[in-house]
């Protein structure tokens, strides 16, 4: 069955060849005021509000509940949270449950050797690159078994389709997990992705932008970087993720590696030219703008978790994925609801991500 209402009625601004340099005139663009007239939420709760947790085992633990009860409104799942359909369907129940509220709960359910759920029900997707040898149709047909499969089971948020172009052989982690090595190919079979994802009720979430395909480091491990000038990007990086946007996609997330002609200071993930300036202002991307896991070595070894989330959600972030240590989720939520309550986070800011969650939440939920 479709649901077209999971169509996300995202702006876009028209691109033009001149509107990329210089950045600076992008970054107070198209940024709606949200009223914040209402009482204000606490500063932890608005803090847990922006993480994303990854749990520890095949059941809820105490302390993460506790973390769902103090706000954290979206969690992430991985092979070691599953175990049968029935079990992972008594855990989103569990999670929601502890939520008091219904929450976003994702997976990387890709295809190829990216496949947290394996087993019946849940289809042994092919890599995109296999997928898209059989073209646009076998794309929207595995991908609308996958979300079926995940919606029944409570997981409402997948964390494809990969938007990387597959533009370097030696790259250690994207290559099959890429439709193609042409940017419009990837473009047309993101879509198709995308638009049968999200007709199924389960939101999608294009990864990894500015993009992570031409890299010869993995990010898990170094922080890669990228010389190529603005306009070979926009070329052939930005094409698919374009693309995606004008679809309707519902989250981007964001990648750890330094794309020395915007910044060369900080990682994409941190980088307020990257997140707000292009992202956001240049492509016209008002949708869920997700960190990849901070806990990866590429931010990790470089800023302590504190600084990090701060950062991310400064540079235009509105979901910081903290994938595995429950200490370091609670260092990550302290050092944000610090910065929420000495006014270095403003609370307008913190209204925009509320409602970028808030209207992927709804989608999801009445889809």
């Amino acid at each position: 069955m479709t649901h077209t209402n999971m169509d996300l009625a995202i702006h876009v601004v028209p691109y033009h060849a001149n509107c990329i340099l210089p950045l600076d005139q992008f970054m107070n663009k198209h940024t709606t005021h949200v009223a914040t007239n209402r009482k204000a939420i606490p500063s932890r709760q608005a803090a847990c509000e922006l993480v994303c947790i990854g749990i520890a085992g095949t059941t809820l633990l105490t302390d993460e509940a506790q973390l769902l009860a103090d706000g954290v409104r979206h969690v992430i799942l991985f092979a070691r949270n599953y175990q049968s359909p029935a079990q992972l369907t008594q855990l989103t129940a569990a999670i929601r449950k502890a939520a008091g509220a219904n929450v976003l709960i994702s997976v990387d359910q890709e295809g190829g050797r990216v496949l947290r759920f394996c087993g019946d029900p849940f289809p042994n997707q092919p890599s995109a690159r296999a997928l898209a040898t059989d073209g646009e149709q076998a794309v929207a047909r595995w991908t609308r078994d996958t979300a079926l499969a995940l919606r029944a089971c409570g997981v409402n948020m997948n964390l494809a389709p990969v938007l990387d172009v597959d533009s370097n052989p030696k790259n250690p982690v994207i290559g099959d997990r890429s439709f193609s090595h042409d940017a419009n190919v990837v473009a047309q079979l993101g879509v198709a992705c995308v638009r049968a994802m999200q007709s199924c009720g389960v939101a999608a979430c294009g990864k990894h932008f500015p993009g992570h395909g031409d890299t010869d480091m993995d990010s898990h491990f170094d922080l890669p970087k990228l010389p190529h000038a603005l306009a070979r990007l926009e070329q052939l990086e930005f094409v698919p993720f374009r693309a995606a946007i004008q679809a309707n996609i519902a989250a981007i997330m964001s990648a750890h590696v330094v794309f020395e002609a915007i910044d060369s200071e900080v990682p994409g993930t941190l980088s307020t030219k990257v997140i707000t300036g292009l992202l956001r202002n240049a492509l016209g991307f008002d949708g869920l703008i997700l960190t990849d896991d901070l806990e990866m070595k590429a931010v990790a070894d470089r800023f302590e978790i504190g600084d990090a989330a701060v950062r991310a959600v400064t540079a235009g972030c509105d979901t910081l994925l903290v994938c595995k240590n429950l200490d370091v989720q609670h260092q990550a939520i302290e050092a944000l609801s610090r910065a929420i309550e000495s006014g270095q986070i403003a609370r307008e800011r913190l209204a925009h991500s509320r409602r970028r969650l808030d209207k992927v939440l709804n989608l999801v939920t009445t889809a």
